[in-house]
Order: C-alpha cells, then structure tokens, then sequence
C-alpha cells in the first residue's frame, strides 16, 4: 500500500477552517472567478486506474486583502491539492499568505509561509517574521526541513517558511493542519492592525514587490505540468494568469 492510499478529501478540513474563519473575522466579498474557471473534470487513467480529477475555485475579497483565492484539486488517492493564497491590496505591506498543500502517490509536500514583500529589510523581518519566529519553531520540531528547494525561490520565502515532506497520512490530519490554522490565525492578526500606506515612494516599491512575486509563482507554478494535462495548455495558462495570479490582467483593466 502506499502512503496516500485511499485517501479523500484530505485537504477539505483545512479549506472549510480557512474559509469559516476568514468569514468570521473579515468583512468578506465574492471576488469574480473567470468564466470556465469555477468547477473542472478531467478523467485520468485506465481501467481500474480510472481517475476523476476535479478542480474547483474559491475566491473573496476584503477592504485590505485584493484577492483571496484557493484552488482545490481532489483526484482520490492519486492526486490531493488545495493552494490557498491571500493576496494584499497594493496599499498594505502585509506579506502574502501562501499555503501549497500537495498529496501524490508518493508521499507529501507541505509548504506554508508569510511570504515576504522585502525579505532583506530587518525592519520588515522584525514586523513580520518575529511575531511568528516561535510557533515556526514549535511545528519545525514535528515538521522539519523538506530538503531540496530552489534557491532562485529564496527571495520569495520568509525565513519562518515551513516546508516539509511528512511521511504519514496523520501528520498531515493533524500537525500540518495545526500549523496551518496558527499560519491563519497570525496572518489574520496582522491583517487587523495594518494600516494602509500613503507614501508615495513606498506604494511604488510594494506595487513592484508584489509584481516581482506574482510573476515569478506565474513562471514557476509546479502544478502547470499537472493542469496540462488533465485540462489542456490554453486553459492552464488562462488559468495561472488570470485567475491564479491575476495582478497583472487587474492592473490592465484599472491601473492604480
């Protein structure tokens, strides 16, 4: 048997905690999901290896968060994904919430973090990364280091970055999901005492951050390849571009 055996809706918890939670503490609003993009089915596989891949799409808004936006991808025990991002609006230096939670055949790949606008400024470090410094090492103790990561990926990633590859189903039922939920419940608390940035200089610098990292998660998506397959290229690209990562095609229709 492998690892992932028999394994559904593993990710499911986390997106119901998530959007219970955000539901709760913010004053939410649909955020408009392209056409085409809501709901997916692919069949994957042969014979008893038949597989239904289905791709669903969450998104909302709120007053300080542009785009809050989850794509599940729930394919039995072949394939389980939920990537869970919050996206900022440009007058906020909140880093962005990023959580790519990846079940395959072979085992897991979690990766959960405040990824940084300015990882190289201590100040933002202090702002960002100190308040969450102890409950990224409390869950390192149980999750540790994954290994192999690129490092043109560095730039991206706060040094509270937790990514691990957990051996067993129950470590990710249970550790991962509480780290998850503490990730939240600190990304929610900065959220609440941000203030909007009026500096003119500063609004440049974080519009540029936030363009520097949507395009390189564009460029660099892993779950292209995946979505290409089951779904075909043109729909992967419009996909990644204007619902995934979408800063770009908003910025075009109503420039700030």
């Amino acid at each position: 048997m492998t690892p992932t055996e028999n394994i559904v809706n593993l990710y499911q918890p986390f997106l119901d905690y998530a959007l219970t939670q955000l539901k709760q503490e913010l004053e939410l609003k649909p955020y408009p999901i392209p056409s085409g993009f809501e709901h997916k089915v692919a069949i994957t596989g042969k014979g008893k290896k038949e597989q239904e891949v289905d791709t669903t799409s969450y998104a909302h808004c709120s007053p300080k968060l542009r785009q809050i936006r989850a794509a599940h991808v729930q394919g039995g025990s072949a394939l389980q994904v939920l990537n869970f991002v919050i996206f900022p609006h440009l007058n906020y230096d909140l880093p962005f919430f990023g959580a790519d939670l990846v079940t395959l055949p072979g085992g897991h790949l979690i990766a959960l973090d405040m990824q940084p606008l300015f990882r190289d400024d201590p100040q933002y470090q202090e702002k960002y990364t100190q308040p969450i410094w102890d409950t990224f090492q409390t869950h390192q103790q149980h999750l540790p280091w994954g290994g192999d990561f690129p490092e043109e990926a560095t730039p991206f990633f706060s040094p509270a970055f937790l990514w691990t590859r957990p051996q067993k189903n129950e470590l990710v039922e249970t550790r991962v999901f509480e780290a998850f939920k503490d990730y939240l419940q600190a990304y929610l608390i900065f959220v609440k005492q941000a203030q909007p940035i009026t500096d003119v200089e500063k609004l440049a610098e974080i519009k540029q951050a936030q363009l520097r990292y949507l395009r390189y998660r564009a460029e660099k998506d892993p779950a292209r390849g995946m979505f290409t397959r089951f779904y075909g290229p043109e729909w992967t690209e419009e996909y990644i571009h204007g619902f995934l990562f979408d800063l770009e095609r908003q910025l075009a229709l109503n420039p700030v």
